[in-house]
């Protein structure tokens, strides 16, 4: 068996993308390892025992080109409503909710919002397979 420990996503502002995902998904720093050329941000919360490392290459002051390749993370909550006002009250500019449904049944109800670097991440709401 494997288990899926972390995904790892270049930043170019290590302060803006810590204080992000904090105030947004309530992640906090496990693990911070600073190295010549690079560091390396590990990003948790007690929910569950995945992480999210930031990189960030020393020296780097253009945006990461994040191609055609990525899609999004995602991110399970309770208050899907709630967490939609408090993303428009910090700022965070959130898209619309979206209710998703194949066949006119509902797979999920979500929105979207990007971070710092322009990395999608859509918020769901808790329920079905999303728990």
């Amino acid at each position: 068996m494997a288990k899926f420990v972390h995904s790892m996503i270049r930043v170019r502002d290590e302060a803006r993308s810590v204080a992000f995902y904090g105030k947004a998904f309530g992640l906090t720093v496990a693990e911070r390892l600073d190295f010549e050329d690079f560091t390396l941000v590990y990003l948790s919360n007690d929910e569950n025992d995945f992480e999210l490392e930031l990189t960030i290459n020393k020296g780097t002051e253009a945006p990461y080109e994040l191609g055609n390749g990525y899609g999004h993370a995602a991110f399970v909550v309770d208050d899907l409503e709630a967490e939609h006002a408090r993303f428009e009250a910090e700022g965070f500019a959130p898209r619309k909710i979206v209710d998703f449904k194949n066949g006119g049944e509902r797979v999920a109800r979500f929105f979207f919002v990007a971070d710092p670097d322009g990395y999608q991440i859509e918020v769901i709401a808790k329920g079905g397979r999303f728990k």
